[in-house]
């Protein structure tokens, strides 16, 4: 088996034209780097790492991937990657040169056992600068034949200012590979990452073209449907799959959660099975707390765009606002509640005047809360 190939996974619906798409698009040569934006729970990472990553090693290209989503060290998590695309012998030729020789790499928890955790736990013990590791690193993957394909998942993290001077150092590191590195940054905040490549002050500053990422749709419920009518004694239709996907809003994770409790409890049929998963994907535990963290200025902001009302500086808008606040609100209550929700990436600006939440179990939750309530 070859490295970064796992064994199949049934239930992955194969997006192969896609992932030749985007690396047809790299041959060009007319760009090094793109960027794409979906937000969670959309079958975003499976199809970079099940699809992409398998697709650009047929192609030749040494890859490399890293999720940024839930770490506190999104330079070492970076470097780690692109040093796992070196394979041992050139991870230790890093440390040589940073005066870091090991005589073993040891297994973290993170991957127990693999070339990833382990070179991440060794980096994680350097005293030097992570800009510093990251030039030593891509100075021996400038000695390999293969290009590179560099996927960063959650990339919106680098846009923070805690970790500006690293994404500067990226930056220029990746400018002048331009040839032998490409670039694939992916994220769930549409507003950072449109910051991060639009913004003159931003490190990545025109470096990228933003696009939605294609979204799973018809066909993905078909396959779905066939597999589990494959290895279920009672079978469901199509259209009852359309339905389902649609009730849980067009979100492949949560899609697979229905089709794993309606093939566990069979007996009990298709409703129940869509209950159950909708009380699960959109349950009150998770989500109280994040609403009990919550301004309550931007609660409010919060239960308008979740009902659909995104009109928030006008009249009407204020109005609305301010009975739910308890207290006269203005423009600015308003403006200061979007940007503290931006910030956090609870909320993204689609346009002029117009928002949304990015996380639509969220969503749903706080528009069963006002059902609740009326």
């Amino acid at each position: 088996m070859r490295k970064h190939e796992k064994p199949a996974d049934p239930w992955h619906f194969p997006r192969p034209e896609l992932a030749a798409a985007y690396l047809d698009a790299f041959a060009l040569g007319l760009t090094a780097a793109r960027g794409l934006f979906a937000r969670r729970r959309m079958g975003k990472t499976e199809f970079l790492c099940k699809d992409l990553l398998p697709a650009a090693v047929e192609r030749g290209y040494l890859v490399a991937y890293t999720n940024l989503w839930d770490t506190e060290t999104p330079d070492i998590a970076l470097v780690s990657a692109l040093a796992e695309a070196l394979e041992p012998r050139g991870f230790r030729a890093v440390l040589a040169a940073l005066g870091k020789p090991v005589k073993k790499v040891r297994a973290s928890a993170k991957v127990p056992g693999g070339a990833e955790g382990s070179i991440e736990a060794e980096l994680a013990q350097l005293d030097a600068d992570s800009s510093i590791t990251m030039r030593e690193v891509l100075r021996q993957l400038d000695r390999q034949k293969k290009p590179l394909l560099l996927v960063i998942d959650e990339a919106q993290v680098l846009a923070k200012e805690m970790h500006s001077t690293f994404a500067h150092a990226l930056r220029a590191a990746l400018d002048i590979r331009k040839e032998r590195i490409k670039v694939v940054f992916a994220g769930s905040s549409e507003t950072t990452l449109r910051d991060m490549f639009a913004r003159s002050s931003e490190p990545f500053y025109n470096w990228a073209p933003l696009e939605p990422f294609p979204l799973l749709g018809d066909e993905f419920v078909a396959f779905t449907i066939d597999l589990m009518n494959s290895m279920a004694r009672h079978t469901l239709t199509l259209a009852q799959g359309r339905r389902a996907f649609d009730e849980l809003h067009r979100t492949p994770e949560f899609f697979k959660r229905f089709i794993e409790r309606f093939l566990v409890y069979q007996p009990q049929g298709v409703e129940a099975a869509l209950e159950h998963t909708k009380d699960t994907v959109f349950s009150d535990a998770h989500f109280i707390r994040q609403w009990d963290s919550t301004h309550p200025a931007d609660q409010a902001v919060l239960t308008l765009l979740a009902d659909g009302d995104s009109d928030l500086h006008s009249v009407a808008g204020l109005e609305r606002l301010s009975d739910l606040i308890g207290k006269p609100a203005t423009r600015n209550t308003a403006g200061h509640a979007l940007r503290r929700l931006q910030d956090a990436n609870v909320v993204t600006r689609l346009g002029v005047g117009k928002y949304h939440i990015e996380d639509e179990a969220f969503a749903e939750w706080i528009r069963r809360r006002i059902a609740r309530k009326r």
